[in-house]
């Protein structure tokens, strides 16, 4: 058991950090086991340790930061992705069969807990803070940067791909005056939508986009492209392509990896994006291949750090009106997802883009927009 236990202490020494040591992104083991339990199941073992209060850490996001920048994930090896990976390979983990597993395990647990972590917009993804000092500007400008991309216009009909709440086309409608149609895999995500576009030329669908078949002036994905899956990807822009009409623009806006995977985190996978997957830039250009022509490519990843800390102060700010609906160990995960992603954008292993698509190139070319 010691040499178990110092094998683990050294491997997190390769990272500056220290078990029990005094520095807030040190963790605190508490139960004994967690050595023997780390060692076996490696990044699965630490967030099902932390969730049941095995070990504790006063910056986990620092405490995962510096794990990543050690490259210590390479040095452990999992199992457990071991075994996602030959699933992932043998199976479409995200067929339209699968495609509504995230909407129920993520996206329906409960409105309110969205509406007291986001700002008020309800937009779950990345704000932009150039220029802004607050989640609600970040997120507004976030949503006035997209719709100048897409150069939209009073009349445009557009489609969102993974609406979400509903945040860019109620936004779309009332300042740009245009028709939107909004699709996703959650029920719940429907209902708050459809509640806070009412009175808006908007409709908003629980369809899997692969059914698609109209045409739109333009169509934006915002965080819904890391759900597709490495075996979707070609069809997926094929749809698009579909259904965007001669002349129009299509706007990808979605987290990256640094290199091609085929699965994802096992611990991100099993407690919150079931099939999820984050793209790589050479998948998605590799997709895209003689189906679009890339018109701008904007990369902002450090901003999805500061996102993801401003939901984790709303999420404790307000956990006492939430506690009543989920327990302990729900808050312990929620806790563990909000700061574990935050390290990892800070760390630079995560990416954030928006990608600019048109069919046959943009006359006279695209300007950039910043």
């Amino acid at each position: 058991m010691q040499n178990i236990e110092q094998t683990i202490k050294n491997y997190f020494a390769l990272a500056g950090v220290q078990i029990n040591g005094s520095r807030p992104f040190d963790i605190q083991v508490h139960n004994p086991k967690f050595y023997a339990r780390i060692l076996s199941g490696s990044s699965l073992a630490l967030g099902e340790s932390y969730m049941d209060g095995w070990w504790d850490c006063e910056q986990i996001d620092e405490f995962i930061r510096k794990i990543l920048d050690a490259n210590l994930e390479k040095i452990v090896i999992n199992k457990n992705l071991i075994w996602n990976t030959l699933k992932a390979k043998l199976i479409n983990m995200q067929s339209k069969t699968r495609a509504y597993e995230v909407g129920r395990h993520h996206y329906d647990i409960g409105n309110d807990l969205y509406k007291l972590m986001l700002e008020k917009t309800m937009a779950y993804s990345c704000g932009y803070w150039p220029n802004a000092s607050t989640l609600d500007e970040a997120q507004e400008a976030k949503l006035e940067l997209s719709c100048k991309k897409l150069g939209l216009k009073k009349g445009m009909r557009v489609l969102d791909v993974g609406c979400g709440w509903g945040s860019f086309i109620k936004y779309a409608t009332e300042k740009y005056e245009v028709e939107c149609v909004g699709i996703t895999i959650s029920k719940e995500q429907i209902k708050l939508a459809e509640e806070t576009c009412a009175g808006l030329p908007i409709e908003i669908r629980l369809q899997d986009y692969r059914d698609l078949k109209e045409k739109f002036d333009r169509i934006i994905s915002i965080g819904m492209f890391e759900h597709v899956g490495y075996k979707n990807y070609r069809t997926y822009m094929k749809v698009m392509c579909r259904c965007l009409k001669p002349g129009g623009l299509f706007l990808l806006h979605t987290i990256g990896g640094v290199k091609s995977e085929n699965t994802t985190d096992p611990w991100i996978a099993k407690y919150i994006f079931p099939n999820g997957l984050q793209p790589s830039a050479k998948q998605i250009m590799t997709a895209s291949e003689n189906i679009f022509i890339m018109e701008d490519w904007h990369s902002f990843g450090t901003d999805y750090d500061k996102t993801l800390m401003a939901w984790h102060h709303n999420f404790i700010a307000n956990w006492d009106k939430l506690k009543d609906s989920y327990d302990q160990r729900f808050y312990r995960m929620w806790m563990y997802y909000l700061l574990c992603c935050a390290g990892a954008f800070r760390a630079r292993k995560n990416q954030l883009w928006q990608i600019v698509f048109s069919e046959k190139g943009v006359p006279g070319g695209y300007q950039s927009i910043r």
